[in-house]
């Protein structure tokens, strides 16, 4: 099976290929490498340098490679960063995404296996909704979250007029290996790496916030199980387990020594509480996580040292 991952040197992309490349799949990566890293292409896959926003890049791509799978990774993935810069967010997650949509279109038309959030797109569920299904109502409470869910809403649109066969799979908060350190986004990668370097980590808000967080091998695992699953659906990937970041620095604090925390106020744009419903996932996919908070916490930051 020829397959292209768009991101596929980043984070999550780069795992998924790796299992692609196993299974004995012609992969093709797509990343811009702002995010995403030479080092990450696993061997035996084709990288591609280029941004999905480059529509002409995109279609020549397409018409070379004729992929029978695309999985879409590549995004911009700050909540922060979408409230400072909204316009950038739209090009990228949805703008991105369309070009890639009317590749599919005018190139057999692949199936198409598109990477979003849950840990943004339900809002603020009240804590009795907890964990939320896929279909608890979209209430996104930042441009991030509305440019991801835009994109779905487009999926189907697509699916409805032309055709093309997709599924989406929503993440948690996803953490693990290789996760960039430096961004706005990934608590777990940013407070790992402060704690090896001997810097204070910064809370938002008391730490009893909540997220799902899920490992990244279990993520990857559940993006390649859609591509088999019945077109139009919709996945839910976490755990179903509420975790505060106050929890996050005790695990780190376990595994790796010493952490030094400061506290300011909360950010706009984030939500208190969430985690996921993912029966749907078992129950279609087969899929469940398998790696334990604490014992990720540990291959993390292993990883980071």
């Amino acid at each position: 099976m020829r397959a292209l991952v768009t991101g596929g040197a980043g984070f999550i992309g780069s795992h998924v290929a790796e299992l692609l490349v196993a299974r004995g799949d012609d992969v093709h990566i797509l990343d811009n490498l702002s995010n995403g890293k030479r080092e990450n292409v696993p061997a035996g896959a084709t990288l591609h340098v280029g941004s999905i926003t480059d529509a002409a890049f995109v279609h020549d791509l397409f018409a070379q490679v004729r992929p029978a799978l695309v999985f879409h990774l590549a995004a911009q993935v700050s909540v922060i960063d979408s409230m400072k810069d909204m316009h950038d967010d739209l090009a990228r997650n949805v703008g991105g995404g369309l070009n890639l949509l009317l590749a599919c279109r005018a190139n057999g038309q692949p199936k198409f296996v598109y990477s979003s959030t849950g840990g943004a797109i339900y809002g603020d569920p009240r804590p009795e909704e907890l964990p939320v299904d896929e279909g608890y109502p979209a209430n996104p409470l930042s441009p991030y979250g509305l440019s991801k869910h835009t994109l779905e809403r487009y999926l189907g649109l697509e699916a409805m007029l032309h055709g093309q066969p997709y599924a989406v799979v929503r993440y948690s908060n996803v953490y693990g290996p290789r996760q960039d350190p430096h961004g706005e986004a990934g608590v777990v990668a940013i407070f790992t790496r402060k704690l090896l370097d001997g810097q204070v980590c910064t809370v938002f808000g008391d730490g009893e916030q909540t997220r799902d967080f899920v490992y990244v091998g279990d993520v990857a695992r559940a993006t390649v199980a859609a591509a088999d699953a019945p077109a139009g659906e919709v996945f839910n990937v976490g755990t179903g387990r509420e975790v505060s970041v106050n929890e996050v620095v005790a695990a780190l604090r376990a595994a790796g020594g010493e952490i030094q925390v400061q506290y300011a106020p909360e950010r706009p744009g984030e939500v208190k509480r969430i985690s996921l419903d993912v029966a749907k996932a078992a129950r279609v996919l087969g899929w469940r996580s398998e790696v334990e908070f604490r014992a990720g916490i540990q291959r993390t930051l292993d990883s980071f040292r």
